[in-house]
């Protein structure tokens, strides 16, 4: 089996800063990190790595010092009134990460605008090296797969991709069926954690779940398996699997990365 890549995602251990996350990514066994360059919401805790200059720098010294790679950068938002050219800069601090792929979401009900940015976000991603994935969130106007997949084949360009979570896909209720059917060409990486019980009824609590208490590989109700069945084999696999309970247990983030590494290599080996 060539080497799988495996990601540790800023959700995982959002409390860290980005020189000592890729330091427990290296400690825990990972190849790459996720670094979040633009903080997913007003509330959460965010390290301003496009804005500070010095701790890019430590960041770099420790990606270097360690061989930890970076995977993929977070997280650009399509919106009504978006205008993809302001999104350079991030693009730029992306590429100097030496990051692939880039995360999208999608928050704009005007599906044709939307699909129009993200052509351009492709285009001008393109010349960064980096290949946007939209990521469906059933809270979001991109809620699941089906859509997803509409919007990047709209987009028609050749370094657009469809971020798979594995979360949102099971709480989307997105289909095994319609994911074996997407070009393995959109599926560059995954989203890997598991879910727990049965889909709630209230997006307030999807939503606080998917941020706040997802389970690890094999500790849920997910079908993994027959996720990574329908993947491209050896899809590099981000691991973003917040667990704030054990983070309030006290439970470090090298043991939460640890335990989230451990789970996903049991799952795979009996795949």
């Amino acid at each position: 089996m060539s080497e799988r890549i495996f990601s540790l995602a800023s959700l995982t251990v959002l409390e860290l800063s980005p020189p000592d996350m890729v330091e427990v990514a290296a400690r825990a066994g990972y190849s790459h990190v996720g670094l979040r360059l633009v903080p997913a919401t007003l509330e959460e805790h965010h390290f301003a790595l496009v804005a500070d200059g010095e701790l890019r720098r430590q960041t770099l010294a420790r990606l270097r010092d360690t061989g930890i790679g970076v995977l993929d950068v977070e997280i650009l938002r399509l919106k009504p009134e978006t205008v993809v050219a302001d999104f350079e800069k991030i693009l730029a601090v992306g590429a100097e990460f030496g990051a692939s792929e880039l995360l999208v979401a999608g928050n704009d009900s005007d599906e044709l605008r939307m699909t129009e940015n993200f052509a351009e976000l492709c285009d001008l991603a393109a010349s960064y090296g980096l290949h946007p994935h939209l990521e469906f969130m059933p809270w979001t106007d991109a809620r699941n797969l089906e859509q997803a997949v509409r919007i990047v084949e709209g987009a028609g360009r050749e370094n657009g991709a469809v971020l798979v979570d594995a979360f949102h896909f099971d709480r989307s209720g997105s289909r095994l069926e319609d994911l074996a059917r997407v070009a393995p060409s959109r599926l560059r990486y995954a989203q890997l954690c598991d879910v727990a019980g049965t889909r709630p009824a209230d997006m307030a609590e999807i939503l606080r779940q998917a941020r706040n208490e997802r389970r690890f590989p094999g500790d849920g109700d997910c079908d993994l398996s027959g996720l990574l069945r329908c993947l491209p084999a050896n899809v590099p696999l981000s691991l973003e699997i917040p667990t704030v309970q054990l983070l309030e247990q006290g439970v470090s983030a090298l043991e939460r990365a640890q335990m989230a590494l451990d789970k996903t290599l049991d799952l795979l080996a009996r795949l």
